[in-house]
């Protein structure tokens, strides 16, 4: 990806929010790539979607799905739109979560957990 292009109305293209992720999710169209670090999915874990640490997705592409949409994301979003551009290169049709895993988490806390079909 040529970076120089990169224009912040391009921007929105990058990333997907919360509830339309959860609604491709739903629907099969989509899957989540947790790409944080050992240590921390040992203190909280988020008990769907892929666990593939960002500095192992060079050796782990095959364990990610061609035919759907890949949802990278982090606790915030750092970490996501790097791995999200690496994934682009590589072919991925890829987004990084708006609000990361801890907006995921406060969207479905208490009821609303119910939102996601697991």
């Amino acid at each position: 990806m040529d970076v120089t292009k990169v224009i912040p109305s391009e921007m929105k293209k990058m990333r997907i929010e919360i509830d339309e992720f959860i609604d491709l999710y739903n629907r099969g169209e989509a899957e989540l790539v947790d790409i944080r670090v050992p240590y921390e999915t040992d203190v909280w874990q988020v008990n769907f979607g892929l666990k593939i640490p960002a500095n192992e997705l060079p050796q782990r592409l095959d364990e990610l799905p061609k035919e759907k949409l890949i949802v990278v994301a982090c606790p915030k979003s750092d970490r996501s739109n790097m791995a999200r551009t690496y994934l682009v290169e590589q072919g991925f049709n890829v987004k990084y979560l708006m609000g990361g895993l801890l907006g995921l988490m406060d969207r479905l806390k208490g009821g609303k957990a119910k939102d996601l079909k697991l």
